[in-house]
């Protein structure tokens, strides 16, 4: 039987989560949202401060509330997800990206990331907090 992790893990785990969070909504080829997420999760387990910090957030709180009361996300989320990774993350493998491998993983990262979004049930207007937010 696997034995939890301790709170002090799940606050590192939670600090990890929430930089490649920070990093999928810099990059166009990586989904930020499902990280943050899963960041609020593990702050959840571990830190109340850090937990609340992100629910609090202009930014943030909509996106994690919405997931953490309905387990869905906003259409506007899932638009903006899917259109920046498909045009800003598509021009940059048409454009920026020389190499066959890196276009190659770069394809199969906005195909992944795009599936995650798609798959996520999208909240509908009476259970969303629809602010939007990054993706």
């Amino acid at each position: 039987m696997m034995k939890s992790l301790t709170p002090p893990l799940y606050k590192m785990l939670g600090f990890v989560l929430l930089g490649l969070a920070g990093l999928g909504f810099l990059l166009p080829v990586l989904p930020g949202t499902p990280f943050l997420l899963a960041a609020a999760w593990c702050f959840a387990r571990s830190s109340e401060k850090w937990h609340q910090r992100l629910l609090k957030s202009e930014l943030f709180g909509p996106i994690i509330n919405n997931w953490e009361e309905n387990h869905c996300i906003s259409r506007s989320t899932k638009f903006v997800a899917l259109s920046s990774m498909l045009v800003v993350g598509g021009a940059s493998i048409v454009f920026g990206v020389t190499s066959t491998w890196l276009r190659a993983i770069a394809v199969v990262m906005i195909v992944v990331g795009s599936t995650v979004v798609l798959m996520t049930k999208t909240c509908d207007s009476k259970e969303c907090e629809c602010d939007g937010g990054p993706t």
